[in-house]
C-alpha cells in the first residue's frame, strides 16, 4: 500500500487533509511534518511513496526541500500544495523535479485526482493557472523582507528596468525627481548594487524586469 507524507506548517490545513484523504482505502497517510528538516528526517527513518509539500515553511522551504528530496529520495513522489499560483513559480518547480503542483483551495476531488495520477506515473499540473499572466515575484512578503525591500522600493525597481528615467518614475508616482533618486540609492545600497547593471540583473533575476 502507498504511504504518503503531508509536510506544512499549518495544524489545521494538516487536519483537513487528513480527514480528505483517510477516505481513501488504499493510501496509508504517515505522521505529518511542519517543515523540510523534519520531512528529510522522517523519510530516512520511514520511507513513503509520495509527499504533500508546502512551499512556505519554516527553517527550510519548500523549495529547497524539493531539491534534497528529488536528489537524495528520487523515488519519491512530490507534489506541491500551497496557495501560490503564480505561472513564474509554477514552471520553476517544473523544472526542480516537481511531480505535481496544487493550490490549497482546490476542491477534495482534485486533490485525490492528483495523487492517484501522480502514483500511477502521470504528472499533475494545472494547466488553467500556467495560462495566467502574473510575473509577480513569489513569496513577495518574504522576498521583500529578505531584501529589507519596501512596496515602493520593488515598484520604482521594476520601472527602472523598464528604462524609465527617475524624471519619468517621480511624474508617474506622484513624487519628486529627488524622492526617486533618494529611493535608488537606498535599493542600490540595500542590494549592495554598484550600477544600473546590477540593478538590472537583480530584477531579471527575481521577475521584476517584465512585471
Amino acid at each position: 500500500m502507498p504511504k504518503l507524507i503531508i509536510a506544512d506548517d499549518h495544524q489545521l490545513l494538516i487536519e483537513g487533509l487528513i480527514s480528505i484523504l483517510s477516505e481513501l482505502n488504499d493510501l496509508e497517510i504517515l505522521d505529518p511534518v511542519n517543515n523540510g528538516i523534519q520531512l528529510i528526517n522522517s523519510l530516512t527513518l520511514t520511507p513513503a511513496n509520495i509527499v504533500l509539500l508546502d512551499l512556505n515553511m519554516p527553517k527550510l522551504d519548500g523549495i529547497k526541500t524539493l531539491a534534497v528530496l528529488r536528489r537524495d529520495f528520487p523515488n519519491l513522489k512530490v507534489v506541491i500544495l500551497t496557495n501560490y499560483d503564480q505561472p513564474q513559480l509554477i514552471e520553476e518547480i517544473k523544472k526542480l523535479g516537481a511531480h505535481g503542483y496544487l493550490l490549497k483551495n482546490s476542491p477534495s476531488y482534485i486533490l485525490k485526482d492528483a495523487i492517484a495520477k501522480v502514483l500511477k506515473g502521470e504528472l499533475y499540473f494545472d494547466d488553467s493557472v500556467l495560462s495566467e499572466k502574473d510575473n509577480s515575484p513569489y513569496f513577495i512578503d518574504d522576498f521583500m523582507k529578505k531584501y529589507q525591500l519596501t512596496k515602493r522600493e520593488v515598484e520604482i525597481i521594476k520601472m527602472i528596468a523598464k528604462e524609465l528615467t527617475s524624471k519619468e518614475i517621480g511624474e508617474s508616482l506622484f513624487i519628486s525627481e529627488f524622492t526617486v533618486s533618494t529611493h535608488r540609492r537606498n535599493i542600490m545600497k540595500k542590494l549592495n548594487s554598484k550600477n544600473v547593471a546590477g540593478l538590472l540583473k537583480f530584477a531579471r533575476q527575481h521577475g521584476l524586469a517584465d512585471a
